[in-house]
């Protein structure tokens, strides 16, 4: 499931992870570097999975958790109309 930003959606990366401008609503998101490290995992091509073990990489953390974690964060930025 890559993922991609929609195209009202601008992005920059800070020194803090990611902002995310929504154009249509006006409103900004900001991603820490956790979930920068997941959406750039989805952005260059990969699979939930494949975002998970760089989590998993990254934070030494449970792999059934960090599933979880990105499956939330996909759904969330989904929900918000930010990503398909």
């Amino acid at each position: 499931m890559p993922l991609r930003f929609d195209a009202h959606v601008s992005t920059a990366e800070t020194d803090y992870g990611t902002v995310l401008l929504d154009e249509r609503a006006g409103t900004y998101w900001e991603l820490n570097p956790t979930a920068t490290l997941v959406v750039r995992a989805l952005l260059d091509g990969g699979e939930v999975a494949d975002a998970a073990a760089a989590l998993v990489r990254e934070f030494d953390i449970d792999t059934a958790q960090a599933l979880r974690d990105v499956q939330a964060l996909v759904g969330d930025l989904r929900e918000a109309g930010l990503a398909s």
